[in-house]
């Protein structure tokens, strides 16, 4: 499949229904807005591409299984897709009124690291029952060197609970851009290999340590694909 720059689409197409189709006007109105900015300052500061093994579906509960190299991730994220994304954020972001409403109307959801681990895994299952694309890092941090580390199993149970499809993500690029050591990003090139589906009938057939493997193996096989494009071309 040929590459895809990232280039600015319609406001309609930039916000399709991500949380089961509730949204507030001031949310469909600042989702469009800001992709819309941001997927233009995207392309001249980031150079992003990416690339899909198949179209994602546009309707429906969607776990999207991520490499995490940096602070960008989750906005380069939302730039590739054309479905609106949920992310997890603290719930101590929230604190602040005006921001905490800001992030609610970019579907965030919020996530109290203090609270039980059971209580974060409902409140994701709920979102994407409720027809939600939602971002996971099954790495649990951001990549210290770069590099693709150990994920973690949790996002298997949200898959198997939720009965929805993951689709794994390998990002490269983005920790050049802004790695862990630097207070803010410089520009540089981004890459983003979308593999393929593994659908709910796949999932429901594999126990937890099996899917862990599956998606290890697929994260490893996108990652190393975008670094052999993003360095040496097609």
């Amino acid at each position: 499949m040929s590459d895809q720059q990232a280039a600015p689409a319609s406001t309609k197409d930039a916000a399709p229904a991500g949380n089961g189709g509730r949204h507030s006007a001031f949310g469909r109105w600042l989702y469009s807005a800001l992709w819309v900015i941001c997927r233009t300052l995207g392309i001249s500061v980031f150079g992003i591409r990416t690339r899909f093994a198949e179209p994602l579906p546009k309707n429906g509960g969607l776990l999207v299984l991520s490499s995490h190299q940096s602070h960008l991730d989750p906005l380069l994220l939302g730039l590739a897709c054309d479905r609106r994304l949920s992310s997890l954020a603290r719930a101590s972001l929230y604190k602040f009124k005006p921001f905490g409403y800001v992030i609610t109307a970019l579907d965030a959801v919020p996530i109290d690291r203090e609270a039980s681990t059971v209580a974060a895994m409902k409140a994701v299952i709920r979102r994407l029952e409720a027809g939600a694309a939602v971002v996971v890092f099954p790495e649990g941090t951001r990549t210290p060197t770069g590099r693709l580390t150990a994920l973690k199993s949790g996002f298997a149970l949200l898959a198997k609970r939720a009965k929805v499809p993951i689709v794994p993500v390998a990002i490269v690029g983005a920790w050049e851009c802004w790695p862990r050591t630097r207070s803010f990003p410089r520009p540089g090139r981004v890459r983003l290999e979308f593999g393929k589906l593994l659908r709910p009938a796949e999932i429901a057939a594999m126990d937890e340590r099996q899917i862990l493997a599956e998606c290890t193996a697929r994260l490893e096989a996108l990652d190393a694909e975008a670094r052999r494009i993003r360095n040496h071309g097609t």
